[in-house]
């Protein structure tokens, strides 16, 4: 397999900036694009590559390039439609989608290959390959928590990567997670319910990410702790997911699980 292109969209962004220096710094990549929404491209031209704002001129340019996607919810849905319509492979870690954008997004995956992950670690998504077995282990004596840390700048809360794993778990219970998860706990509420999946959110400072999963039983608790230490882990798995998907066909949204 040859050099693998890469087109960054919001490479204007400490994502984006974290993505096109590494697709830079690799010899299996070549970054061929920068984007920004909305005609913010001031300052793009320092990447020495194709630049722009409108993805219906910037992908007819770069046939098969993959473009690598952590923006806004709406902006992803936009991207991915764009690269159905064009033919473009999209690597997308954008958190925050709704059900009805993640089924816009499978929609997108039917025409090009798109891989959608809230999270895109590895470390993360090994978690999502365990954890269910460890639920069916551990059994329903074990009442199930989720807590995540972030940044003061994230809009979404629960974060993405935290209701994931919530899911994860609540399959594994065979629990819907919309009629089981309880994201706030305030006065006088009574005993916790056997089934309920707790999810707490703290936000402060410049926290990457931590996401702690409780399974506390009689006289013992469990806690598994993923640590994120820097914006590259994400960027890293992305660009892992880019090579990757360079040579898939449509017909699914994947995931970091496919790839693993």
């Amino acid at each position: 397999m040859g050099t693998v292109k890469i087109v960054v969209m919001g490479a204007k962004g400490r994502m984006g900036q974290t993505i096109a220096q590494l697709v830079q710094a690799d010899p299996a990549l070549e970054l061929v694009g920068v984007m920004e929404r909305g005609g913010g491209t001031a300052g793009l031209e320092c990447f020495n590559c194709v630049f722009g704002s409108d993805l219906d001129v910037v992908l007819p340019q770069l046939p098969g390039a993959v473009l690598v996607d952590f923006t806004s919810p709406e902006s992803s849905v936009r991207t991915a439609q764009a690269c159905a319509v064009h033919g473009n492979p999209m690597v997308c870690g954008t958190t925050g989608l709704t059900a009805d954008q993640q089924a816009q997004m499978a929609d997108a995956a039917a025409k090009a290959p798109v891989l959608w992950a809230p999270n895109m670690s590895v470390g993360v998504n090994t978690l999502l390959k365990i954890l269910p077995e460890l639920t069916r282990i551990l059994g329903e004596a074990y009442d199930i928590e989720v807590m995540e840390i972030h940044h003061n700048q994230k809009k979404d809360a629960p974060s993405g990567t935290a209701l994931k794993l919530a899911e994860c778990l609540a399959q594994a219970r065979e629990w819907d997670l919309k009629e089981t998860a309880t994201c706030c706990r305030e006065g006088i509420i009574g005993a916790r319910p056997q089934k309920e999946i707790g999810l707490q959110t703290l936000r402060g400072g410049d926290v990457v990410g931590v996401h702690t999963v409780y399974f506390l039983g009689p006289g013992e608790r469990i806690e598994i702790t993923h640590q994120a230490h820097s914006r590259t882990t994400f960027a890293q798995g992305a660009l892992r997911a880019a090579k990757w998907l360079a040579s898939q066909k449509p017909g699914k949204l994947y995931g970091i699980g496919d790839i693993l």
